[in-house]
């Protein structure tokens, strides 16, 4: 019964934050939609904070294990081209968090947005602690492809990226019934994200601007 119930507020609190922000959501949303009392939430979480964590948990599990696989066995290839290839062996692992729930990688990434938007600090911290070390296996095939690209440049330009990513795929819904009602295609997710790998990796790889 307990682990229902952790569940069930973990489930509550993941749609809350989606939909609301982390923001938002407040302890009494969550425990509206989950049927439970405050006593519960504290007990099982602690803190919204741990909560918010937790939501995150479920996919990070799923997520991390996954490209650490899809890294060791990745080549080497430098410029636009191996930043196209790197991103294109993460489309996989990113699909994986459908096995957390149908429609699981949309959710993550809005999650994620949402995080980043809201300037969620604990979750920086989180992420780095528990899963740092994928973080940092990810920057460095970056760093490894692109060796002409400057720290700072590639900031703003992963910053980009990112926020290309989330806007996707939280719009991903609506992007699909576009397709099918101005072009008659009936795309997926995994064809959205298709789309948007050599857009996202042109901006990365590119050549720096000139000055």
């Amino acid at each position: 019964m307990a682990q229902t119930t952790k569940i069930r507020i973990v489930d509550a609190a993941e749609a809350l934050f989606a939909e609301q922000g982390f923001t938002q959501t407040s302890m009494r949303n969550i425990t509206a939609r989950a049927g439970v009392n405050l006593a519960s939430v504290n007990y099982h979480f602690g803190s919204k904070k741990n909560l918010i964590q937790a939501v995150l948990k479920r996919y990070f599990d799923v997520l991390m294990p996954e490209l650490d696989k899809a890294f060791a066995t990745l080549p080497l290839q430098t410029g636009q081209p191996g930043i196209g290839a790197l991103f294109n062996a993460m489309i996989p692992p990113m699909l994986a968090l459908r096995q957390v729930k149908p429609g699981g990688t949309e959710r993550f990434v809005v999650l994620l947005g949402r995080g980043y938007t809201e300037t969620q600090g604990h979750l920086r911290r989180f992420i780095m602690h528990d899963y740092g070390a994928t973080v940092h296996r990810l920057l460095e095939q970056i760093h490894r492809r692109l060796p002409h690209i400057d720290d700072s440049e590639l900031f703003w330009r992963l910053h980009f990226a990112m926020g290309s990513f989330v806007f996707s795929m939280a719009s991903c819904q609506a992007l699909t019934e576009i397709a099918q009602a101005d072009f008659n295609q009936r795309v997926e997710v995994v064809d959205v994200i298709s789309h948007l790998v050599p857009f996202v990796a042109n901006g990365i790889g590119g050549a720096p601007l000139p000055g």
